[in-house]
This record gives structure tokens, sequence and C-alpha cells, in this order.
């Protein structure tokens, strides 16, 4: 059986820390979440002009995770909260990488900030800042670490999140980010919430895998984070 290739996104950062010049960086846990369900994790720099041809040998896009914002101008808001950080070349690439990959019909994965840009590219908006738009919200920048549970969602059955995690309506998640997905379109499903209401994942149906969630099912928190990247790889098949 074919072994897919698997483009995962990569973080930037500026100069410090490991290099004085800037550097790209990804975790090692989402690769090898990739390799355990079987795929071939391939890392993608931030190329832009490169976006068509990184779509023409992979078999499944991976969108990362990371510490900044996706830019509310995409999304048609007026004003950009002070919390705010933006890194406009990653963005752009992986939002060529996202449009390409749902223009081909190519299973997708979005993971926290990439759920966020998957919600976007899908014509979706955002919350800028949690705390600020949810009254009595759950400390969705987790205190603990990010191996551990920060709370549970609620998923919605007869989505496709539900069927991957064997019809259980309540996992346990980490949770590691200040925005989250505010609306979507009518055809993009809601699959999961915090207690706090919260949207903590979403789904296309009209495509063959078009799923992201708001945190990192790539720390196997729950059988069913490690059913989320079983059952990617399978669609890549």
């Amino acid at each position: 059986m074919k072994q897919p290739l698997i483009g995962l996104t990569l973080d930037s950062e500026e100069p410090g820390g490991y290099s004085k010049f800037p550097w790209y960086a990804i975790r090692q846990n989402y690769c090898s979440a990739v390799a355990r369900a079987g795929g071939l994790p391939l890392a993608l720099p931030h190329e832009v002009e490169q976006v068509e041809r990184y779509l023409d040998l992979i078999d499944g896009l991976v969108v990362t995770g990371g510490a900044f914002d996706v830019d509310p101008a995409l999304f048609g808001a007026s004003a950009r909260h002070a919390s705010v950080t933006t890194k406009d070349r990653r963005t752009a690439f992986e939002l060529g990488m996202v449009k390409g990959a749902l223009e081909r019909d190519m299973p997708i994965l979005g993971i926290c900030g990439g759920e966020q840009l998957l919600a976007v590219a899908l014509g979706g908006t955002l919350i800028q800042h949690i705390p600020d738009e949810i009254e009595g919200a759950l400390a969705h920048e987790q205190p603990n670490p990010r191996d551990e549970p920060g709370h549970h969602v609620t998923v919605t059955p007869g989505t496709l999140l539900h069927g991957i995690c064997g019809g259980e309506t309540l996992l346990h998640v980490n949770s590691a980010h200040h925005q989250a997905v505010k609306d979507v379109p009518p055809e993009i499903v809601v699959n999961a919430h915090a207690p706090d209401g919260v949207i903590e994942g979403i789904e296309d149906p009209k495509r063959r895998f078009c799923l992201g969630v708001q945190w990192h099912p790539e720390f196997s928190i729950s059988s069913g984070d490690d059913r989320i990247f079983d059952a990617f790889i399978a669609a890549c098949r």
C-alpha cells in the first residue's frame, strides 16, 4: 500500500534563540504523529511562489499551529485587537496551500491556528481575543503543560469527527489559543464545542477529508487524537 507524502507547514522565527538568522521550526510530535499513522512527513518552507509545485508532490496537508494570529483583514474585520500578532509570509503561504488543496479536494487537517486559517479560507470569521468576546470563558491558554488536558469538548453526533472518534461525544483535549472560529458558512459543519460555547472543530462534508480541530491531537492525549491522524492518513492513500 502506498505511503502517502504529507506536507506539514513550518513555523518561522526571527533571529534569536536557535540562530542569529531567521529560522524555521516544527515540534517533533507533529511529524511523529503523521509517521505513526502511516504517512511520510515532509516539512514545507514558506516559498509562496512554489505552492503549486508543493501541491503536486504531496498527498495531504497538515496546517500546524503557532504563537501568532491570522490577520483580521483577511476575514473582513475593520479593527485589530491589541493582542493580535501576525506572521504575514507564513500566512500567505499557508493560505495559498489551503486554497490549492481545497481546489484539488486534497485531504486537509488544520490544527489549532491551522483550524482558524482553514476556517478563514472556507469563508469564516474569527474571535480575535476570547476573553473579550466570551463571557465566563475557560482558560483556553491552559496554565498546565500542553501534554495534559485543559478541558473537554463535546463532539456533535453524526459528524465526520464523531465517526472518527468511534462515536464518543466527549473528548479531553489540551488548549493553547486566544482566538477561535466565530462564524462559518452554512455548508461548513461545526463538529465540537467547549463548555463555554467556543467552537473547537469544523469540517466540510462536501470534501474527501477537510477537518479542523482547535486542540493539538499530535500530543495523543486521548484515543480520539490518534484516530484523527489515522483517519487523515487513510484519506490520503
